[in-house]
């Protein structure tokens, strides 16, 4: 019989193992989100988003970045694996995905931002007209505009958790089984997940009072919280994994 670990003992293990790490992991974070940062305000300062052509180039520049910070999550997979798994970590760890099937990793993050962008795109044209008409100051066209802007936002909210529901193993698989595709690797992952989405959804949902502190900190806290929480999925997919071949 099956012996999935509950939320709190996935916790539990992920604070015990993040002893001694918690440097390593506070630094790749910081790195990453600096480079995510520094790029989109350079974009922002470099794009013109108030027309249509900047808006569209605006974007795609924004989706190939996306695309490769697939490495980056690759990377990342990699040095929460090992710290689970009690090896040595360095932050130089985070820039394994540019070695282990780089391809692989931008093929998997291309998908996921595709499908992402897609559901995007009404919330996208709603934010540039909204911009429009703040620019200009209709207010009556930027009222009109607030339900079904709110509406998107709740069905970008809702495809992006679904998405990671469905993927979300699918980086660690890429580093357990290097020599499959990245659609076997995004087609592992689902059927992986079959039957487990509720317990990884309910896994995100116990984080959120310490992401709200972690917001009320000026986000100083979010330093120690998201390096927990990607130790926790790591913890995740290695109890999943175990189980399921167990199982087999």
């Amino acid at each position: 019989m099956n012996q999935f670990k509950s939320s709190a003992e996935l916790k539990a293990s992920a604070r015990e193992h993040l002893l001694g790490h918690y440097g390593t992991a506070i630094g790749a974070y910081v790195i990453v989100a600096c480079l995510m940062g520094v790029v989109t305000v350079a974009v922002s300062l470099i794009v013109d988003i108030r027309t249509v052509i900047g808006t569209i180039i605006y974007y795609a520049i924004m989706f190939l970045v996306s695309v490769l910070m697939g490495l980056f999550t690759s990377g990342s997979c990699y040095l929460y694996l090992k710290i689970i798994c009690g090896r040595p970590v360095s932050v130089g760890d985070l820039f394994y995905g540019f070695q282990l099937c780089p391809d692989k990793a931008i093929v998997i993050q291309a998908w996921i931002t595709l499908i992402t962008y897609v559901v995007n795109l009404p919330e996208i044209i709603l934010t540039y007209k909204f911009t429009r008409y703040a620019a200009s100051y209709q207010t009556d066209k930027m009222l009109s505009l607030m339900l079904p802007y709110a509406l998107s936002l709740i069905l970008s909210g809702v495809v992006s958790v679904m998405l990671d529901l469905f993927y979300a193993q699918t980086f660690y698989l890429l580093h357990d089984f290097p020599q499959y595709s990245a659609v076997e690797l995004l087609k592992k992952s689902r059927r992986l997940m079959v039957h487990h989405k509720g317990r990884l959804f309910y896994l995100y949902v116990s984080f959120l009072p310490l992401i709200l502190l972690g917001i009320l900190s000026f986000g100083l806290a979010l330093l120690w919280i998201l390096p927990y929480m990607a130790a926790t999925e790591a913890e995740f997919f290695l109890d999943l994994i175990r189980n399921k071949t167990e199982a087999a």
